[in-house]
């Protein structure tokens, strides 16, 4: 870092259309120009159909879409070092489930 040119202080705010949700779905769109990231929650009532409900897109440059790819793999790991490996297939439960 250069000492002329100190760092800005960061001002975090939210807009009033700020929302969270929760997703067990994520679809990644890709284009030349951006990242399309659709957020949204399955449901499965019977073994011939899955639901998939769309609740929120996000649009990234490729540069932003990476910065997340990067953060995102360093917290994966912190949490993987701290709680365990993760597995992508669905586990039974060992014990109490809280």
């Amino acid at each position: 870092m250069n000492p002329s040119h100190p760092q800005p202080k960061i001002h975090l705010s939210q807009t009033d259309e700020y929302r969270e949700i929760y997703s067990n779905s994520v679809q990644v769109r890709v284009s030349v120009w951006d990242f399309l990231l659709v957020f949204g929650l399955v449901h499965q009532e019977t073994a011939e159909q899955v639901d998939v409900k769309n609740a929120l897109g996000v649009y990234l440059s490729p540069q932003q879409a990476k910065a997340l790819w990067n953060v995102l793999g360093q917290n994966l790991a912190q949490y993987e070092q701290t709680f365990g490996a993760l597995a992508l297939e669905p586990q039974a439960p060992k014990g109490p489930v809280h």
